[in-house]
């Protein structure tokens, strides 16, 4: 896929289950033609079991439904749930899906890691946030605070033929919706969709990060649930703040899983001693992955600034040139440092500590080839598995195993 600039769109940012879930299930209940939904986590609780609703709603009216989950991360849905998307014609796969080991799921390099959707290639959604409850702040304390973006324009069709290449062949005929539907601007926004793969976009997600910040002359204010990148992207960082720009970083300070906060925790000393300001959110889980810069560069997706997301997973974001958006978005990140964060802890004046000083020359080189030596963790070439045939799979399998009989029987005939 050539990521390339899209003028003439109209965005809204949603922030957290209770903007992009409705957003979301609204589209899908309108849809007439075609949906295809990606996704990292699809739990069967109540917002799992509302999108399974929406699906089969749209694809008993007719339209074309497809939808792909990670093999790890929606390892655990059941057969009946699988069923019932499948009996509507819902076409469901699975993204490299592996047996778990002694219970245990090990397949847990290299996933699928993106949040995509896209209807009757009219709206597109990206962002981070995945199809459970955790994403919805009645789940309590551990519901997630995280954001996406509703997309119309002509970035819509760049969405669709990402996401419909990615899902593998089909057994209907490509939906005929008409161009114009997403090609029409709608507003006024350029959009670029960027994806990070582990063939030719190892690293263009982190390219244009690093860009952006290179080029800022007032603000940088990224808000990262896992944030671990490597020494480059840090680099620019740090040279943003000594040359006078506002650089603020949004951490978890009520990490899901504590590793995430103890390996950022390593970097605090590098960067704040360069000035940027580092904030831990502290209201609940962060689960975003969204920036601003300046005023008008701003990127909302899948992808975390950590190793796994920089050098192994398959992700999405979409990047955009719009002063309205940037402003919003900014202002939401404003008020979570003004009102739901605190400072993360200033390193002494000091630099006579050994420790601090041992531990950053590690962490230092660590960072510097991590890129390097992912590419030797295990690899294979990733599957797509139907993960309960449709009806319409059913009969072209039946009808591909007879042309194969009548074909043995004719060759035997020879």
């Amino acid at each position: 896929m050539n990521s390339r600039w899209r003028s003439g769109n109209r965005v809204r940012l949603l922030e957290n289950g209770e903007e992009y879930f409705p957003a979301v299930f609204d589209a899908i209940r309108a849809a007439r033609h075609e949906v295809i939904v990606e996704t990292f986590i699809l739990f069967e609780d109540k917002v799992g079991f509302e999108l399974q609703a929406a699906l089969i709603e749209a694809a008993r009216r007719g339209a074309q439904v497809d939808i792909l989950v990670d093999g790890f991360g929606s390892s655990d849905l059941t057969p009946a749930f699988r069923a019932a998307l499948a009996e509507a014609g819902v076409r469901l796969r699975g993204f490299d899906p592996a047996p778990r080991i002694l219970g245990v799921r090990a397949n847990v390099l290299r996933r699928m890691h993106r949040k995509l959707v896209v209807v009757d290639r009219a709206v597109a959604f990206v962002g981070g946030i995945n199809y459970s409850a955790d994403h919805l702040s009645d789940y309590g304390p551990e519901a997630k605070q995280d954001y996406s973006v509703e997309l119309r324009g002509p970035i819509v069709e760049d969405v669709h033929r990402y996401v419909a290449a990615a899902i593998g062949p089909r057994s209907a005929p490509d939906v005929d919706v008409p161009a114009s539907v997403s090609s029409d601007a709608a507003g006024t926004a350029e959009a670029m969709l960027v994806v990070r793969d582990n063939d030719r976009h190892r690293d263009d997600i982190e390219r244009h990060y690093r860009a952006a910040i290179r080029s800022a002359r007032k603000q940088v204010i990224i808000a990262n649930a896992y944030f671990f990148p490597g020494y480059r992207l840090l680099r620019q960082l740090r040279r943003a703040a000594r040359r006078g720009v506002d650089v603020h970083l949004i951490l978890q300070g009520e990490p899901d899983m504590q590793i995430v906060k103890t390996a950022a925790e390593l970097l605090y000393d590098h960067l704040q001693r360069a000035g940027v300001h580092v904030h831990e959110y502290g209201k609940r889980p962060l689960h975003a992955k969204v920036a601003v810069v300046d005023d008008d560069w701003s990127t909302v997706g899948s992808s975390n600034l950590d190793p796994l997301s920089l050098a192994l997973n398959l992700e999405a974001n979409v990047i955009l040139r719009d002063r309205d958006f940037a402003r919003v978005l900014r202002g939401r990140l404003q008020h979570l440092i003004d009102h739901e964060c605190r400072p993360a802890p200033v390193p002494p004046p000091s630099r006579w500590s050994l420790w601090p000083q041992l531990r950053s020359a590690v962490v230092f080189h660590f960072l510097r080839h991590f890129s390097t030596w992912a590419d030797y963790l295990p690899r294979h070439a990733p599957k797509l598995k139907v993960l309960h045939p449709s009806p319409a799979e059913r009969a072209e399998a039946d009808e591909r195993a007879g042309n194969e009989v009548e074909s043995m029987q004719g060759a035997r005939g020879h």
